[in-house]
């Protein structure tokens, strides 16, 4: 068999990730319609409503490049917001790959800090004394 030409390979899709708490996403781009698929569902379907709002927040950022690009998004782990923040990112991170411009990364920054970089914050280890990080058994005098 003949070796296919560069117009016959299909080129795999660049991977974007995104994490939020132990929630964990990956966003895959490419060239389409605008659509975005969130575990295979349209974005539009995705329940609850402020965890969609939240996940379209990048999309309505960047405007008419959303017109120009597909983005499908596999997300697991966390619950529904912490899921919907690391999709967020994953997507900010694949539109700002993709334009390879400061004036995306640049409105991306002014909407949410945290999009790009993600969130700092960690939860803090449990000590001992107590059945927590803060919490310690109650003392009594009487």
């Amino acid at each position: 068999m003949p070796a296919p030409s560069k117009a016959q390979v299909k080129k795999a899709p660049k991977l974007y990730s995104g994490a939020r708490k132990t929630a964990r996403a990956t966003a895959a781009i490419s060239a389409g319609a605008g659509r975005i698929r969130v575990n295979g569902t349209p974005v539009e379907l995705w329940e609850p409503e402020p965890a969609r709002l939240h996940l379209l927040g990048p999309v309505q950022v960047v405007g008419e490049l959303r017109e120009k690009y597909d983005v499908d998004v596999s997300v697991a782990g966390g619950g529904f917001m912490g899921q919907a923040d690391a999709a967020a990112m994953a997507i900010a991170r694949a539109y700002v790959d993709q334009v390879r411009g400061s004036e995306i990364r640049d409105r991306l920054n002014a909407y949410n800090k945290y999009l790009l970089s993600g969130d700092p914050r960690q939860a803090e280890p449990k000590k001992f004394g107590g059945p927590g990080a803060r919490r310690k058994r109650q003392k009594s005098y009487r």
